[in-house]
C-alpha cells in the first residue's frame, strides 16, 4: 500500500493568501519561502508481523535495501501517474533526494498517516571522492555550456534508456538503446575524438545485430532473458565509450 501526503502546503496558503492585496518591496536579500514537500508512506500489508517482538527484529536488520525496495514501490506509481497525466515533466525519485528517510512499524491507520510504534531513521552515508573524480564533471560542464565541447545526442538517449532499464521497463529500454547505439556509432565515428575511439566503435557495432533483434522483439511483447541481457551489455559499452571520449577530452 502507498500512502501519499501533502506537507505544510496549508501554512504556505495561509501566508501567501494573508499577503494578497498588499503591495510590499522585496528586501535585497529576503527570507526564503516556505515550500511544500510530500511524504510517501510504503505500507507492506502482505505478512504483517504476529508479535512486535518479530517486528522489533526486523527493524533491527532493515535499512538501505528495504529503502530501495519501497522507494521502487514509489516509482512506479510516479511512472503510471506520469502516462495518465502526460506529463512529461514528472521524473522518478532516488535515495538521494529524500530529506527524511525512515522506516519502521505501527499498526493500522497509524502508520498510513506517518505516525509510528517504533521506528529509526536511515542516515545516507557521505562517500569520499578523489579530487580527480569531483574536478572531472566540472571541466565538462564548463566545456559543455561555453560551446567548446558539443553534447552528443547519444548522451541523452543513453540516459533515457539506463532509466528505463534501471526501473524494470525492458521493453522501453530495448527500443531507447536501439537509437542510442546508433546514434553513438555514427557520431562518435566524426567525432573530433574520433581517432581515440576507433576500437570503441567497432566494439558498438557488434552489439548492433544482437540489439535490433531485442528491439524486434519489444515491439511485439516482453523481452527474454537473452534479449534483455544483450540490451544491458550494449547500453554499458555505449556508457563505457562515453567515458572514454570525456576523458580522451579532458
Amino acid at each position: 500500500m502507498l500512502v501519499i501526503a501533502t506537507l505544510g502546503a496549508s501554512e504556505r496558503y495561509r501566508r501567501l493568501t494573508g499577503r494578497r492585496g498588499k503591495k510590499t518591496k522585496a528586501e535585497p536579500e529576503p527570507e526564503p519561502s516556505p515550500v511544500t514537500t510530500g511524504r510517501a508512506t510504503v505500507i507492506d500489508v502482505g505478512q504483517p508481523f504476529p508479535e512486535e517482538d518479530q517486528a522489533r527484529a526486523w527493524l533491527s536488520s532493515a535499512g538501505e535495501q528495504e529503502l530501495a525496495d519501497d522507494i521502487a514501490v514509489l516509482n512506479r506509481a510516479l511512472h503510471a501517474y506520469r502516462l495518465v497525466t502526460t506529463d512529461p515533466y514528472l521524473s522518478p525519485v532516488d535515495r538521494y533526494q529524500a530529506l527524511v528517510a525512515r522506516i519502521g512499524y505501527g499498526a493500522g491507520e497509524q502508520v498510513a498517516d506517518g505516525q509510528w510504534t517504533e521506528a529509526r531513521e536511515l542516515i545516507l552515508p557521505i562517500r569520499r571522492q578523489r579530487r580527480s573524480k569531483v574536478l572531472h564533471p566540472q571541466a565538462r560542464l564548463a566545456a559543455l555550456l561555453s560551446g567548446r565541447q558539443p553534447p552528443l545526442v547519444c548522451e541523452e538517449l543513453a540516459l533515457r534508456a539506463r532509466l528505463d532499464l534501471d526501473h524494470g521497463r525492458y521493453r522501453e529500454a530495448a527500443l531507447q538503446v536501439m537509437v542510442a547505439l546508433d546514434a553513438a556509432i555514427a557520431e562518435l565515428s566524426t567525432d573530433p575524438l574520433a581517432p581515440a575511439l576507433e576500437d570503441r566503435v567497432d566494439e558498438l557495432r557488434e552489439h548492433r545485430d544482437p540489439v535490433a533483434q531485442a528491439a524486434q522483439v519489444a515491439l511485439e511483447g516482453p523481452l527474454g532473458e537473452a534479449e534483455r541481457d544483450a540490451v544491458e551489455l550494449a547500453l554499458g559499452r555505449i556508457e563505457a565509450a562515453l567515458r572514454a571520449r570525456a576523458v580522451a577530452g579532458a
